[in-house]
Order: C-alpha cells, then sequence, then structure tokens
C-alpha cells in the first residue's frame, strides 16, 4: 500500500509539472518509442523488434530547428551504426572484441558518410543495436525496424510540439544576475568597512568565476533559441531570441566590467594599506552606489526574461527608476571623490578608474540603448533573411534557365514550322 501511494505521488507531481520541458520532452520520447515499436511489431517478422524504439529515441532528442537540419545527418549516423552492427551480429556474437572492433568500425565509417558532429553516434548506435541483435535475426528486418523508427521519431518532432526551454535560459540569466548582485554587495560592505589585501584579491578571484557562469548560460540559451525556431507553440520566436540573447550580451559585459571594478578595488587596496580606501562617507556612497547597480542588474534581468507576449512596462519602468536613482548616487559620488583628489591627487587615476567602470556597466543598462540595441539585431536577421531569399531566388532562376531556353527554341521551331 505504502509503495502504490508513493507511486500515486509520483504520477500527481509528474502531471503538475506537465509543463517542465524535461517532462515534455520524457513523455515525446516515450510516445515515439511506443509508436515505433508497435509499428514494427506490426510490419517486423522480429518477436521483439527493439532497433524500432531504439531508433525512434535517438531522432526525437532534439528540438523542432535541430530536426530539420540535421535530421539527415543524425538518420544517417543511426542507419550506418546499425548496418555496423547487423554486419558484426551476422558474423560474431557481443564480446569483449567484437565490442571494440564495432566502436572502431563505427567512427570510421561515420567519418566516411559524413555525419560531422555525429561521428560518435554511429559508433553509439551500433554498439546499442548489437546488444539487442545477439538473437539471430536477419538484416532487411533490422533495416526495417530502423527506418520505422526514424520516420516515426522525425514525425513525432513534426506533429508534437517539441518543449520551450526560454524558461530554463530565463532561470539561467536570472541565475546569473543574482550572483553578480551578491558580489556587488560584498564589495560594497567590504569597501565601506575597509578591506584587507586578501579579501580584495578574493572578491577579484570571484568575478573572474563568473565567466564560468557566462558560458553555462550561454549553452542555455542557445538550447533555448534552437527550441524558438520553427516552433508552432511560438509566436514572435524571432523577437524573443533576440530580446534573449542582447539580454545575455549586455550581461556578460557588465561582467567584464565588475572584473574590471574588483581589479581596481584591489589595486587601489594595495596603495591604500593599511588605510581603508575611501573616506567614511565616500565609501558609504560607495557603498550605496553598488547596492543600487546590483539591484538594476536583477531588474534588467527579470525584464529581458519577461515573456515578449506579457506587458513588461512595469519591470521597464522599475527599472528605469533604479537606473536614474543609482545615477544620482554617481553624481554625489563624484563630486566627493573630485574634492577628495584635490585635496590628494595620489591615486586620482584609480578613482577616476572607478567612476568609469560605474558608468559603463549603467550605459549598458541603460532602456534606450536597450531599444537601439534591439532594433540594431532586428535589422540584421531582416537583413539576412532577405539575402537569403534573394540567394534562393538566383538559384532558382539558375536552374530554371537551361529549362526556359529549350523550351524558347522549342517555341522558335514552331514557329519556323508554320
Amino acid at each position: 500500500m505504502q509503495d502504490v501511494r508513493e507511486a500515486m505521488s509520483s504520477l500527481v507531481r509528474l502531471v503538475r509539472r506537465h509543463r517542465d520541458p524535461v517532462v515534455v520532452q520524457a513523455l515525446r520520447s516515450t510516445v515515439a518509442a511506443t509508436i515505433a515499436y508497435v509499428i514494427a511489431k506490426w510490419l517486423s517478422p522480429e518477436p521483439a523488434p527493439l532497433t524500432a524504439p531504439l531508433t525512434a529515441l535517438l531522432v526525437v532528442q532534439v528540438t523542432l530547428f535541430a530536426t530539420l537540419t540535421t535530421s539527415i545527418r543524425r538518420v544517417n549516423a543511426v542507419v550506418a551504426g546499425v548496418v555496423v552492427a547487423i554486419l558484426f551480429s551476422l558474423l560474431v556474437g557481443l564480446t569483449w572484441w567484437s565490442l571494440a572492433l564495432v566502436i572502431l568500425a563505427g567512427l570510421g565509417v561515420g567519418h566516411l558518410v559524413r555525419v560531422d558532429e555525429f561521428v560518435a553516434e554511429v559508433a553509439i548506435s551500433a554498439m546499442l543495436v548489437l546488444g539487442v541483435t545477439t538473437v539471430g535475426s536477419t538484416a532487411w528486418a533490422r533495416i526495417v525496424e530502423t527506418l520505422i523508427g526514424a520516420v516515426v521519431g522525425m514525425g513525432c518532432n513534426l506533429l508534437l510540439a517539441p518543449p520551450v526551454w526560454t524558461e530554463h535560459a530565463g532561470e539561467s540569466i536570472e541565475g546569473l544576475a543574482r550572483r553578480m548582485r551578491q558580489l556587488m554587495l560584498h564589495m560594497g560592505e567590504e569597501v565601506a568597512g575597509g578591506t584587507p589585501v586578501e579579501q580584495a584579491a578574493a572578491r577579484l578571484h570571484e568575478a573572474r568565476r563568473l565567466d564560468h557562469d557566462i558560458a553555462d548560460v550561454d549553452a542555455a540559451l542557445r538550447q533555448a533559441e534552437d527550441s524558438l525556431r520553427l516552433n508552432p507553440r511560438v509566436r514572435e520566436g524571432l523577437l524573443h531570441r533576440v530580446v534573449l540573447r542582447t539580454g545575455l550580451d549586455t550581461l556578460e559585459i557588465c561582467t567584464v566590467v565588475l572584473r574590471v571594478l574588483a581589479r581596481t578595488f584591489t589595486d587601489l587596496t594595495k596603495e591604500r594599506e593599511p588605510e581603508p580606501l575611501f573616506s567614511p562617507q565616500a565609501g558609504a556612497l560607495v557603498q550605496q552606489l553598488l547596492s543600487e547597480i546590483s539591484d538594476a542588474v536583477v531588474s534588467y534581468a527579470v525584464l529581458v526574461t519577461t515573456d515578449v507576449r506579457v506587458s513588461a512596462e512595469s519591470a521597464e519602468d522599475r527599472l528605469a527608476a533604479e537606473l536614474r536613482q543609482a545615477a544620482a548616487t554617481r553624481d554625489k559620488l563624484a563630486q566627493l571623490l573630485l574634492e577628495e583628489v584635490q585635496r590628494d591627487a595620489s591615486q586620482w587615476q584609480l578613482l577616476g578608474a572607478v567612476l568609469t567602470e560605474v558608468n559603463r556597466i549603467l550605459d549598458e543598462m541603460d532602456t534606450e540603448h536597450r531599444s537601439k540595441r534591439l532594433l540594431e539585431e532586428l535589422d540584421r536577421h531582416t537583413r539576412e533573411q532577405r539575402e537569403r531569399r534573394s540567394r534562393l531566388t538566383r538559384i532558382g532562376d539558375r536552374l530554371g534557365a537551361p529549362a526556359r531556353r529549350r523550351r524558347d527554341r522549342e517555341d522558335a521551331a514552331a514557329r519556323q514550322s508554320v
């Protein structure tokens, strides 16, 4: 009874997560494999045609855009792997040395059939299929099962809308912004209270580690961009892709500037130790400024990850208000630092660098700058699509030219005969 209740609770949690991309992808894969098995059971002479659901699983594990652009190479890789496995299964059983030969042959065949990034999948498919073809079977049955699985997998990608990964990408972008915020808050607290050189250097290393976070977010965003292309579940897919991409580009620039700011604090600490980086009044303003900028960074991330179909005016208004407040605090700090430099100009380069780096972050998140960047990216995509259409038109005209010349010659000959 306890097991039944646990199974029911797991099923309830799965239903509640019906919109989760992971759940959607799992259900699509299950449906594709099951349909492929049913069809293969009907058409194949084998009692257990497991090659069909195996092939369907390999094909369906992609977005719709990836299906249309890479399905041929993927199916070629699967078919090539299956053929290699069939040949080995007809000659030898599954042993350690036959497995090694299958892997070697699969990698070699993958390069021969030019499946590009799916070379390893030839060997993987061969290994997996060899495991289910050790029982005597005919090559024709396995090829039929492979084609069934490939067709079903591609059909499921076309008919069953693939998951949209924008929510996952948005969470990654917001997570990056919140990590940036925490770093800025810590830097502000330490500046106001006095920072040892070791602590300032630790913050610099923490800022450098944000580069790894950028790479992870970029990977999540690329997956989201692929899931938006040619997806019938998505409206304004191009706009959503451009908003997310430009948003991540802005945060990446802010991350670089934040790393430079941390380096400036470290250098300033070395120059002024054992004295504090700033006077008490200036230190309080720096802490306030970094706190306001950190809030603006999070608001910016929320703005760019808001669904384009939902009004984002409130998020944009909040960001604009936070940027105005941060700019006012920056002006107060600039005036105060100017007065301090006039009294002691020994570190005026580093103090000026602090203001320069703060200005760069504020400028990157400016709403007008964001709107201009969006328009530039949309114009670029429009030009690329127009150029692509014109190339296709020229190719079509070039292919149709011989037929037109042949028709002209026939018409001329007909007129002469008349």
